[in-house]
């Protein structure tokens, strides 16, 4: 029996050190998983309110945004400020995109994992330049063939090279709240000019401005400042 007895405190000791491995690895886990849920609450606040990365799939912006570029959006925008020449990325819908998708659940679900995560774009957010802030008169064209603003020809050096300024001939006035938005790829954009017939006449609401683009995130050999 004495024999016996000294040969149970090594296995007893064991077991306790093998339970208190086991504890740590569960403490170890468990802050590993905590960790991730604070990033990704982190991550989620900060896309949601502060900035958002957008993948660009079309080529009406070029050649400033070209496409597959990943965009750096910042949040933090006063619609009420904003000016001609300004890059808005927006929410187009129930202006230039349907207000809702008829696409099946499992679809949108993977639509908005690739949108999260910047693989893909969105059928519903756009990017375009403001070219008409409340109380602007816009048309097209002027005597040179430019757009005319308040009856004054703008210079937009930005549109692509060859592009005229519309093919398009409209004059619009901008009422309070709403902006007149184009692409720079004048020749294939979707924008404001192509809804001058439906309801709302291509005016896009302020407030459905999500951001000003910042930068240019990728490809590598594209990034930087926009």
């Amino acid at each position: 029996m004495p024999t016996g007895t000294r040969a149970q405190g090594p296995r007893t000791t064991g077991s306790h050190a093998v339970r208190r491995e086991r504890q740590s690895r569960a403490r170890d886990w468990r802050s590993v998983v905590l960790a991730l849920l604070v990033a990704v609450l982190v991550t989620g606040l900060l896309r949601g309110f502060v900035v958002d990365v957008y993948w660009i799939g079309s080529d009406s912006m070029q050649p400033t945004v070209e496409p597959g570029d990943r965009v750096l959006v910042g949040k933090l925008v006063d619609e009420t400020r904003l000016r001609r020449g300004d890059l808005v990325v927006f929410d187009g819908r129930g202006s230039f995109a349907p207000l809702h998708s008829d696409d099946p659940w499992p679809a949108q679900v993977l639509q908005s994992i690739g949108r999260w995560s910047g693989l893909a774009g969105s059928d519903s957010v756009y990017l375009k330049r403001v070219i008409g802030t409340p109380g602007d008169t816009v048309s097209c064209c002027g005597p040179s063939g430019r757009l005319e603003v308040d009856g004054e020809e703008i210079s937009e050096d930005y549109v692509l090279e060859g592009d005229r300024p519309s093919e398009v001939e409209f004059t619009v006035v901008v009422p309070e709240g709403r902006l007149w938005l184009m692409g720079d790829h004048r020749s294939v954009s979707v924008d404001s000019r192509s809804l001058l017939g439906a309801p709302g006449g291509g005016l896009v609401r302020a407030d459905k401005v999500i951001g000003e683009p910042l930068a240019v995130l990728w490809p590598r050999d594209r990034a930087g400042q926009l």
